[in-house]
């Protein structure tokens, strides 16, 4: 019996090493001619490579590629994993683009331990016209409502005067790059650019080029990528309605803003402005999440005289947003002296009403013949 399991644990050790031996001596070859091409999509660069030559010899394990990109002077990589053999990925175009592929084989003919090949490189920069001066500048987009995207840009400090600027703009779905129709000017210069029915374009990359054309001059084309979502700004919220409780609490409720936002996608801040008497308001932020009302306890007394409420794409739809603007009205919040104020005021007038009324009377009084009957008269 101990002979039988010293020569099943003899025959384990023995696969073992030899697996390790298979393993350690096994190599991959790295991918092959790694290319990258301009569709001319506005950024959106097609990478694509060749299996290993030695690929078809592998057939008990299973071939994959670590393919990684990114722009000159970026300090990460994007990292991708897959079987595929092209990509699709967006860049900036005003720098090079940089790419790089090894080949992955893990499965029996390893000893289920992965191996990997050396990495293959590849670089692309488009031709770059006119000098980086010349490029527009101050480019900032604002994605309203979830509606329509406003993009505003300034001519760049050495374009001439009377620079003809358009903005083409693409995202995967249309089948080319498609321009603006309807162009913000100023003095008859193209200085914006708003883009309607971007529905199909969120959660993507949305690759834009606003370029430049002068007589006799070259002027450098700008190359974005945004993402709609981290751009969006809500209008105010609907319906802000404040009111106290018997209990001295400070209820305050408003509706999520119009447009198509998401309702589940804003987060809200709530400003109260506490009296300081002589001295400026002093505003207190309380922020909220979803949430479209909010209780304060006012057991301090502190006075609460106005209140005033904004929202923005929260962190569950977004990885940054707009803040929108505040409610225009500012909801003035009455205290419990103001309440007893407006009790007092209208007692105060009528005990005054009736003290003036026997005063009158004494008055008519005093002017009447003694002993005479007091008869009406004008004035008294």
């Amino acid at each position: 019996m101990a002979l039988q399991q010293l020569y099943a644990l003899s025959v384990a050790l023995l696969w073992g090493c030899m697996a390790s031996s298979s393993s350690s001596h096994t190599t991959v070859a790295p991918p092959q001619d790694l290319q990258i091409t301009d569709p001319g999509l506005l950024g959106s660069l097609d990478v694509e490579w060749k299996p290993p030559p030695n690929v078809q010899t592998f057939s008990e394990c299973t071939v994959k590629y670590k393919f990684e990109y990114r722009n000159t002077g970026d300090r990460d990589w994007k990292v991708i994993f897959t079987r595929k053999l092209k990509f699709r990925v967006g860049f900036d175009l005003s720098r090079s683009a940089e790419a790089k592929v090894q080949t992955l084989l893990e499965g029996r003919c390893t000893g289920d331990v992965e191996v990997q090949s050396d990495w293959i490189y590849a670089t692309f920069q488009v031709p770059l016209q006119g000098k980086l001066e010349s490029e527009v500048q101050n480019f900032h987009c604002i994605y309203h409502d979830w509606e329509y995207l406003k993009c505003t840009w300034q001519p760049g400090l050495l374009a001439p005067r009377g620079a003809h600027y358009g903005l083409y703009y693409w995202y995967e779905g249309l089948d080319h790059a498609a321009q603006c129709d309807d162009y913000i000017q100023d003095h008859g210069i193209n200085i914006g650019c708003m883009l309607q029915n971007l529905s199909q374009a969120e959660y993507k990359d949305l690759s834009i080029c606003v370029n430049g054309s002068a007589a006799a001059t070259l002027l450098r084309p700008l190359y974005v990528t945004l993402r709609l979502h981290n751009l969006a700004k809500p209008s105010p919220p609907k319906q802000l309605v404040v009111s106290m409780s018997a209990s001295e609490e400070l209820h305050v409720a408003w509706s999520p803003p119009g447009g198509t936002t998401p309702s589940q996608c804003l987060e809200y801040e709530v400003q109260l402005a506490e009296d300081q008497g002589e001295a400026k308001a002093a505003w207190m932020a309380v922020p909220t999440q979803m949430e479209t009302t909010l209780t304060i306890s006012r057991a301090n007394q502190s006075r609460i005289s106005c209140v005033r409420v904004r929202g923005r794409t929260n962190i569950f739809c977004a990885d940054h947003g707009f803040w929108s603007e505040w409610t225009q009205e500012c909801f003035s919040v009455s205290t419990k002296e103001d309440k007893y104020l407006f009790i007092f005021i209208p007692v105060i007038l009528s005990l005054s009403s009736i003290f003036i009324i026997f005063m009158l009377i004494g008055q008519c009084n005093k002017r009447s013949p003694a002993g005479k009957p007091l008869h009406a008269s004008v004035g008294c």
